[in-house]
């Protein structure tokens, strides 16, 4: 990738702006890593330890993101399910009628982790804030859902970018091809 390319350019805003924010630099796997080939059923995130790719079900109504993954016993490994909003927002989740321990992860809009809640408790009404406190930007375009544990052995951390087509690609912190 030549420092004159457009990716490039996003790469280095993204990483300001992250770095401005305190949170830490987009992460190093994304420096070598070309267009994402990206689908509407799976999300992708660089890590050290290569690409994961997460099947997705997508919940982007009010109905859908009420109901979430409510009254499930089971969500396999690389399975989850993304959360979009309509524009950018401060959210928060709780686990009423969740039967199974989520990891959750919070993205902004240009797909880029902002904060992660790991292991959230089964059947706890406790609010789940999208942010973490201090946060200068509380905004989340997206959630994603995955089984309890998932987030640490994947190796997904705060400041890593997400690819999907649903993010604006203009904006987008890994765009899609």
């Amino acid at each position: 990738m030549s420092p004159s390319s457009g990716l490039h350019r996003r790469i280095v805003a993204a990483a300001f702006a992250l770095c401005l924010s305190g949170l830490p630099a987009v992460s190093d796997a994304i420096a070598d890593t070309a267009p994402a080939d990206c689908s509407p059923d799976r999300v992708m995130f660089p890590t050290r330890d290569g690409v994961q790719t997460i099947r997705v079900e997508i919940a982007d109504t009010p109905d859908e993101r009420a109901q979430g993954l409510m009254f499930r016993r089971a969500l396999p490994a690389g399975q989850g399910m993304l959360f979009i909003y309509d524009t950018p927002r401060e959210v928060a989740f709780w686990m009423r009628n969740t039967l199974i321990p989520l990891d959750i992860v919070f993205l902004d809009a240009a797909g880029v982790i902002r904060h992660i809640h790991p292991m959230a408790r089964p059947l706890d009404e406790t609010p789940i804030p999208g942010a973490a406190p201090g946060d200068p930007d509380p905004a989340r375009l997206m959630a994603l859902e995955i089984a309890g544990g998932e987030a640490a052995r994947l190796g997904l951390q705060v400041g890593q970018p997400m690819a999907f087509p649903a993010i604006a690609q203009d904006r987008a912190a890994w765009p899609c091809r």
